[in-house]
C-alpha cells in the first residue's frame, strides 16, 4: 500500500430474493425473483425505469459475485448506468459442499453440532466436500484488502452475498466472526463503508448498515 494517502469509499449490496424459496444458497445459482430485482432497485433509490434520483451514489465502478443472483442485476445497473464492471471470482458465497440447496430446517439439523463448536472455534465450520470457513473468511479478507489498491477518491459497488457479509461487517467493526448471528443482513441490505489510509495506516469505518430496509420489506 506504500505511503500514499487516499480514501475510497465502498457499498456492498447483498442481492435480492433469488428463487428456489426456504433454501440454502452457497454455489447453487438460482436467479432473482421479480421481488428482488424489485427489493434491490429500491435499496439504492432507482425508480421502475431504473432512472437514478439524487440519493442514488455516484460510483465510479461495479465488482460483483459471479452468480446470477448477484451478476444479472449487476450486469444490467452497469448498462443502465454506464459505470464499468468487473466480475470477481472470490466475491462469492463460502461453498457449502454437500449442504447446498437443502431447505433451511435441515440444514440446520445437519449443521448444529458444527455451528455449537465454531461458536468457540472458527475451525470447527467446514461443510462436507465444501469450503472451511477459515479458508472462505482469508478469501474476503483478501479481496477487501485488493480494494484498497484503488485509486484516490473511489466510490465502488460490490454485488454480493450474506454469508459475505458477515465476515465483512464484524471486520469493520472489528468484532469475534463467529459472533455474528445477530447482525440483520436481508436480502438487498446495503451498507457503506469507508477506508483512509495515511502514512501507511489504515483507518476503517463502518457509515451505515441496511440502509434500504423500509424500502425492501414489502411486495
Amino acid at each position: 500500500m506504500g505511503n500514499e494517502n487516499k480514501t475510497i469509499v465502498v457499498d456492498f449490496i447483498r442481492h435480492g430474493e433469488p428463487s428456489g424459496g426456504d433454501i440454502l444458497r452457497g454455489r447453487i445459482n438460482p436467479e432473482l425473483t421479480q421481488l428482488g430485482w424489485r427489493q434491490m432497485k429500491a435499496a439504492i433509490n432507482l425508480d421502475a425505469a431504473w432512472k437514478p434520483s439524487v440519493s442514488t451514489p455516484k460510483w465510479t465502478q461495479i465488482i460483483t459475485s459471479p452468480l446470477k443472483r448477484c451478476h444479472q442485476f449487476s450486469r444490467r445497473l452497469s448498462d443502465e448506468l454506464g459505470l464499468p464492471l468487473k466480475v470477481e471470482q472470490d466475491w462469492q458465497e463460502i461453498d457449502y459442499g454437500d449442504w447446498d440447496g437443502m431447505p433451511i430446517n435441515e440444514w440446520r439439523k445437519a449443521a448444529a453440532s458444527q455451528f455449537k463448536a465454531f461458536s468457540k472455534d472458527l475451525s470447527a465450520l467446514s461443510p462436507p466436500n465444501g469450503e472451511s470457513y477459515l479458508v472462505f473468511k482469508k478469501r474476503i479478507l483478501r479481496e477487501l484488502e485488493n480494494l484498497l489498491e484503488l485509486p484516490d477518491k473511489s466510490h465502488v459497488l460490490v454485488v454480493t452475498h450474506g454469508g459475505v457479509l458477515r465476515v465483512v461487517i464484524p471486520s469493520l467493526l472489528e468484532m469475534p466472526f463467529n459472533k455474528s448471528g445477530p447482525l440483520h443482513i436481508p436480502f438487498a441490505c446495503f451498507s457503506r463503508a469507508k477506508f483512509s489510509l495515511s502514512n501507511s495506516k489504515l483507518g476503517k469505518s463502518l457509515v451505515f448498515h441496511n440502509r434500504g430496509e423500509n424500502l425492501n420489506t414489502h411486495d
